[in-house]
């Protein structure tokens, strides 16, 4: 499949996280691989990639990409209000106890984004679990990144994960734009920086985090920018995301 939009195109993510019932993230997962990857991506969006929690059980995890705000109003417009979400809308949400965990993102810096090739996706009907531990991390900032920050991810976070064996990253911060679909709330009044690695296996982030050099060479310097403790979250791709190892 031909990308309806490059990785550089993409101006806007939201990083989507939702709660669910116990023992519903399969069926959730099973649903949305199967019948919500095309159907979006066919209105001018791009699913990033789809992910499972690994520290909870009930917590699913996405990411979803658009080229402007206004195509991100459009999209949603025209997926919501379709045939595919109106067929399955009722099973979905029956999954949920909450879906309003929304953090609405830009790129940190020209080309910070994560890869996109839908062609990296599994085929529909794909089962086996791909290749890749994925590590997203929120922090969360006194104020809205300021390019001191932003010089000192580039030029310490980044390498220091590169160094630790990181196959694929993206940075993102707060987008400031209102949001214009309001049927789909995000959360406001926070400023954020938030990273994702891809890693090779579990083993590569294992073998990365025991070295401690996070810790020892990014937090002390980190600390100065951050409003509280960063949020970590350790992710397995689904069978249908795009972005695995």
């Amino acid at each position: 499949m031909e990308p309806n939009m490059t990785a550089d195109e993409i101006s806007v993510v939201e990083l989507r996280q939702y709660t669910l019932h116990p023992r519903q993230r399969d069926v959730l997962i099973g649903l949305f691989d199967r019948e919500f990857v095309e159907p979006q991506e066919a209105v001018g969006m791009a699913v990033l990639g789809q992910f499972r929690d690994l520290d909870d059980p009930n917590r699913f995890v996405w990411l979803r990409g658009f080229t402007d705000m206004s195509s991100r109003h459009a999209g949603l417009s025209a997926f919501y209000g379709g045939p595919v979400w109106q067929a399955h809308a009722q099973a979905a949400n029956a999954t949920m106890v909450d879906s309003d965990n929304v953090l609405l993102l830009q790129p940190a810096w020209p080309g910070a984004g994560l890869p996109y090739d839908p062609g990296h996706r599994a085929a529909q009907g794909a089962a086996a679990t791909p290749a890749g531990r994925v590590d997203l991390t929120i922090f969360y900032l006194k104020e809205p990144a300021s390019p001191d920050l932003l010089d000192f991810c580039r030029r310490r976070m980044a390498a220091i994960l590169a160094a630790g064996a990181a196959l694929a990253q993206g940075w993102y911060i707060t987008e400031p734009s209102e949001n214009s679909f309001s049927r789909l709330p995000v959360r406001e009044g926070e400023s954020v920086l938030v990273g994702c690695a891809v890693f090779s296996d579990a083993a590569a982030l294992d073998a990365f985090e025991r070295t401690g050099a996070w810790q020892r060479d990014i937090a002390p310097a980190l600390s100065q920018w951050l409003a509280r403790e960063a949020e970590a979250h350790r992710l397995a791709p689904t069978a249908r995301s795009a972005l695995h190892a």
